[in-house]
């Protein structure tokens, strides 16, 4: 009887991620498709890859920064879409483009004893106007979510770690199930 269990455990384990996947992406080209009103499954979300890397393209090239510079400016102008934008457009390039933020792994003591301590990802190096010079912004993400916490947190408390971002990343988010990153 154990072992019928172990296997439906382990059946369980291989499953559910799979088929939890599949239906994520079956979703997501689905819904693209019917926005975009096709029938062939899949055309929508290789539509919509093409398209964004073609507008990357075009605001990579020297003539098209202009209008993008234009349309920001534009944007900056209506109070509440200006607050939505700026949010995204911080939230995407802290994780992918030239301004990574989520690129410094730490540890973070949270007790003076360093007993209780938190994972996070140093975000600003220099708080000189809010906190003085001695202490740095860390974000401490909440597992299972893209949520987090935002800390100002004294620089004697804080311990780089030299590992991967993304291996890291997935540590934390994961609650800790995931293998810890080599750290170098």
């Amino acid at each position: 009887m154990k072992r019928l269990l172990l296997y439906f455990v382990r059946g369980l384990l291989l499953t559910v991620p799979t088929a939890v996947t599949a239906w994520l992406f079956y979703v997501t080209f689905t819904k693209i498709d019917s926005w975009l009103g096709l029938s062939i499954p899949g055309l929508g979300f290789a539509i919509t890859l093409t398209l964004i890397t073609v507008i990357g393209f075009l605001g990579s090239n020297l003539i098209t920064r202009g209008l993008l510079a234009a349309f920001e400016e534009i944007i900056e102008r209506l109070p509440l879409v200006r607050l939505v934008y700026t949010a995204v457009k911080d939230l995407i390039g802290a994780f992918v483009g030239e301004k990574k933020r989520f690129d410094k792994p730490v540890m973070v003591s949270m007790s003076a004893d360093g007993a209780v301590r938190a994972l996070g990802f140093i975000t600003q190096e220099s708080l000189d106007v809010l906190a003085g010079s001695e202490s740095v912004v860390v974000y401490l993400p909440f597992s299972y979510s893209i949520a987090g916490w935002t800390c100002i947190v004294p620089t004697a408390r804080v311990r780089r770690l030299d590992t991967s971002s993304s291996e890291f990343m997935s540590f934390v988010v994961s609650g800790g199930v995931t293998d810890f990153p080599a750290v170098r």
